[in-house]
């Protein structure tokens, strides 16, 4: 029982020291909205961070969560009731983060050279209005 006490208090310590890694809802729309425009991009693959959770420590570490990942392995096997949920939240967490990034950055590349046709006469205002808001609504998340 006190091990149970103290392994709680180890994991909720490095929570809050840490941050454990989880999207909002708001977060997790805008996932799915980035995903279905295909602007998503996946570096970690969620599964993968679930899987290797299993191990002493596997999820944090994939996820890039290193005190976390300390405490699964002074904790292992208990940890296997969380890393898995931690590597796999730890992976949605770094897509979306690096989805947002490169949708910002994809999204001002597609303005400057719209802007870039305007201004060199390849196209008129009327078709240029229309093409910055087709490429506004596409990243709208």
């Amino acid at each position: 029982m006190h091990i149970a006490r103290l392994s709680l208090l180890l994991v909720v310590t490095v929570c809050l020291s840490e941050g454990c890694a989880s999207l909002n809802t708001v977060q997790r729309s805008e996932l799915r909205a980035m995903r279905s425009t295909g602007v998503a991009v996946e570096e970690k693959k969620p599964v993968v961070g679930a899987a290797l959770g299993l191990l002493p420590g596997g999820g944090s570490f994939y996820t890039r969560q290193w005190g976390l990942g300390v405490v699964d392995v002074l904790l292992w096997p208990t940890s296997i009731l969380w890393d898995p949920i931690a590597g796999y939240q730890g992976a949605e967490v770094i897509n979306y983060d690096i989805s947002r990034d490169h949708a910002k950055k994809t999204r001002a590349r597609e303005l400057a050279a719209l802007e870039q046709q305007l201004v060199q006469q390849q196209i008129d205002q009327v078709a240029f209005v229309e093409r910055r808001r087709l490429i506004e609504e596409r990243f709208e998340f």
